[in-house]
């Protein structure tokens, strides 16, 4: 068999562990608003109103509205529905989980005065955050008569221009499996000299198709650890600054199936499946810097800048293929651990994140020292992404001129794939003494520059009451988001490829209850 050529010749291979694509930056840039009840409730807008501990992770100059302390915790249960729609069929999948939101500590003091007006108030925020929730469910399947899966393999080779036996070890979580399972095939037989390589399955495409399937199941998220400081000049001037440390982690399970649409048992391929599970895990750092300024008692202006996030990333990899060409070579399966003793790859590298934006305003009503006696607030958002900004390196102990040349392609593909765009939010509050009723909506731009068809966006509708009384206080909301998204199985280079609409529903139920201190 031509899986024991390699083996029992004692080939020497080297490979790298090279998993990434585009969609990773997306994935862990483009994220909904996500904290306490209280900013969840009102559409998650909170670059100028301040006085929340989520201030600490969107405008830390808001935390320079507190005088005293705050000990808050924000648990959470998130509903995920998907549909799946992949050449006019929709197929549906669902996931929920616990979820939590802004949790830690606000210590505020005020410092000013009647006599000394110019002094003003600090605060220190300790707090932690579920800024990005990863977990979901998705499947699509459907009939194609336009590509298979399998000619992403044929590309790398005639990209690499691999005519050699190497093809059927250079390759070990993708091509080489497949060659060696028959998924793709030699055109001239395996001992001729310069091979031409052909797939078994895009045949089929003229003859009735390939039933193709894509299940994925999403794990993980990623939680911010920070610190910030905030201060305050003449109850004008509010400013503050946070240091976060974000970690990180995602598991993916992908199986990726296509099928002989007919049932013609002698046309040399039933079905091929590509198993592929992945594991990041990673942490970084960030800044976020910011200010308000109050014009007047009741309008309050805000501007915040959160630099790129700067992380550190480990994946774990590993891949198998299993292909039935019926009576040509039967079942065939194998595993990338074939080719490193059965152990996961890893690959260790850098990820920066784009940079944010916000400009914001709120107008309060009965703007007064005494929060108590405030009757409510209107307040909105509008937040700048640059999410072609997201760039991939190598890390230096890791570095190597293949790597190098991979993520200069990865970084020019995020390039052409993605674009700047503008999310907005907006939410209001009414209190009635002790009661607080707030509503919100938010809506996220569309990422995509539509090279292929692709467009997203999401669009939440929230509200939640308040209640605070006697140092205590308890905030619940429901966010509910309804988002378009795209995926692709693979791309292909010479041919067309098609992409499946994701279209998903969220609900999301927040509690947070808080102790002054």
């Amino acid at each position: 068999m031509r899986k024991l050529f390699f083996i029992l010749t004692g080939i020497v291979f080297s490979f790298s562990l090279l998993a990434q694509e585009p969609a990773d930056a997306l994935r862990y840039s483009w994220h909904s608003s996500s904290g306490s009840a209280r900013q969840q409730a009102i559409g998650g807008a909170m670059a100028s109103l301040g006085g929340d501990i989520s201030a600490t992770f969107v405008n830390p100059a808001g935390l320079a509205f507190y005088k005293t302390g705050d000990f808050v915790l924000t648990p959470g249960f998130n509903l995920s529905n998907n549909k799946g729609t992949y050449f006019g069929r929709t197929e549906k999948d669902k996931r929920n989980n616990v979820s939590f939101g802004t949790s830690g500590f606000v210590f505020g003091t005020d410092r000013g005065t009647n006599r000394n007006k110019a002094s003003g108030g600090i605060a220190v925020s300790i707090a932690i955050n579920r800024t990005a929730n990863f977990a979901s469910n998705v499947l699509y399947r459907g009939l194609n008569t336009q590509s298979s899966y399998s000619q992403k393999f044929l590309e790398e080779l005639q990209n690499d221009n691999i005519t050699t036996d190497a093809a059927a070890f250079n390759y070990p979580f993708g091509t080489s499996l497949a060659i060696n399972t028959y998924w793709i095939d030699t055109a001239n037989g395996w001992n001729a000299g310069n091979k031409t390589f052909q797939s078994l399955a895009a045949p089929l495409l003229q003859t009735g198709g390939l039933i193709q399937e894509q299940q994925i199941k999403n794990r993980g998220g990623i939680s911010e650890l920070a610190l910030a400081f905030a201060g305050q000049k003449n109850d004008k001037l509010y400013f503050g600054f946070t240091l976060g440390v974000p970690f990180l982690r995602y598991d993916k399970e992908s199986i990726f199936t296509e099928a002989d649409a007919t049932t013609n048992a002698s046309n040399r391929f039933d079905f091929a499946s590509i198993t592929e599970n992945l594991t990041t895990n990673g942490t970084g750092v960030n800044i976020k810097l910011g200010m308000i300024f109050k014009p007047v008692e009741y309008v309050r202006l805000g501007l915040a800048f959160h630099t790129p996030t700067f992380y550190r990333l480990t994946d774990t990899y590993n891949t198998s293929i299993t292909t039935n060409t019926e009576s040509f070579q039967g079942m065939q399966t194998q595993s990338s651990g074939t080719f490193t003793g059965n152990t996961d790859a890893q690959f260790n590298y850098w990820m920066f994140t784009p940079y944010r934006v916000m400009a914001s305003a709120s107008y309060v009503l009965r703007e007064i020292e005494d929060v108590r006696k405030q009757k409510g607030f209107l307040t909105a958002d509008i937040e700048y992404v640059n999410y072609k900004a997201s760039s991939y390196t190598t890390d230096p102990e890791a570095e190597s001129e293949e790597a190098n040349a991979y993520f200069k392609s990865l970084n020019k593909a995020i390039d052409n794939a993605y674009k700047g765009t503008f999310n907005f939010k907006v939410g209001g509050e009414l209190k009635f003494t002790t009661i607080m009723a707030r509503l919100g909506a938010a809506y996220y731009g569309n990422p995509y520059k539509n090279l292929a068809g692709e467009k997203g966006s999401r669009f939440s509708l929230s509200g939640g009451l308040g209640y605070r009384n006697k140092g205590m206080f308890i905030d619940l909301a429901y966010v509910h988001t309804m988002g378009k998204d795209v995926h692709f199985a693979y791309r292909l280079e010479r041919t067309p490829f098609t992409g499946a609409n994701i279209r998903s529903t969220n609900g999301n139920a927040i509690i947070t209850i808080g102790f002054k201190i």
